[in-house]
């Protein structure tokens, strides 16, 4: 008798769980609900006749046979795409423009989970100022960008929201009397417009004491103690400290992060997927 086939978008389904770690995280990975990938599971459960996924009320973790067919499946879905590999006509580009403000430490990792989603997608990816990236995107230079929700545009998606504070160096003390100093993004950044703003609403004096081309330059600079930045937790090295209630600052908040792209369908409509999930999961952690 001839053993029934394994179903591929249930086997798709059980990696994503396994590494998202949440049947939630998965659904948006997929473009799909939460129902629905439970019940791939389910079925694909049902069809190896063991459970892969032990389910408790704060995580999901694998069963001692679920991570032993992990590797099996992940074998399973590279030799799918390399058979569709093999007979493309040219390989997919898929140009992505992120935002310096956005990107933060977690790049490498939204990469890799880009790669893993289709290993036969060209991925080129630019780091700049989110007004730099919309002009481009507008240009049609690029097909898809991650950016801070740029005053005067009501379209694109916004797939998350993300904290931000008043960051120095541990230890780090205003001068009293003197303007508070800022380290800043160089314009136009409207991180840096924004924190302008709120400072002069309240009333607070404050000068620019160094301007950095990218966020590492800026967390730099908060590090080595010339002042403080507008930042999100996670942009900033460990010991890092919020000087914003210590210092009677304005709270900022919270920024979204908005996906504008052209991108519609096909394996490049995966991987955008599986790169917004992941930078949830990143802000979100």
């Amino acid at each position: 008798m001839t053993e029934r086939a394994l179903d591929l978008d249930a086997v798709k389904a059980f990696v994503r769980i396994a590494e998202l770690g949440s049947f939630t995280q998965a659904a948006e990975a997929m473009g799909t609900t939460q129902a629905a990938v439970s019940l791939k599971l389910k079925r694909l459960e049902d069809r190896l006749g063991f459970r892969l996924v032990e389910r408790t009320p704060r995580y999901v973790e694998l069963s001692a046979r679920g991570a032993g067919f992990l590797m099996h499946a992940r074998e399973l879905l590279a030799a799918h795409d390399r058979a569709l590999s093999a007979v493309a006509e040219a390989r997919q580009r898929l140009a992505i423009g992120i935002s310096d403000h956005v990107a933060g430490p977690e790049l490498p990792a939204l990469i890799a989970r880009m790669n893993a989603q289709d290993p036969q997608l060209l991925i080129e990816i630019r780091i700049a100022s989110s007004d730099d990236l919309l002009q481009r995107f507008d240009r049609r230079e690029l097909d898809t960008v991650l950016v801070r929700l740029h005053a005067g545009r009501s379209d694109g998606k916004v797939i998350t929201q993300e904290k931000f504070g008043w960051f120095a160096a541990p230890g780090w003390q205003h001068r009293a009397g003197e303007p508070l100093p800022l380290a800043t993004m160089a314009q136009p950044c409207g991180v840096r417009a924004l924190a302008g703003e709120l400072l002069d609403t309240a009333g607070i004096p404050w000068t620019e004491v160094f301007v950095g081309g990218g966020v590492m330059a800026v967390t730099a600079a908060v590090m080595a103690g010339l002042g403080v930045a507008a930042l999100s937790p996670r942009m900033l090295p460990f010991g890092a400290v919020d000087a914003g209630p210590r210092l009677g600052l304005p709270a900022i908040p919270p920024l979204p992060v908005v996906l504008h792209t052209r991108v519609r369908d096909g394996r490049a409509r995966d991987a955008l997927a599986a790169l917004s999930a992941a930078f949830r999961s990143a802000v979100r952690g």
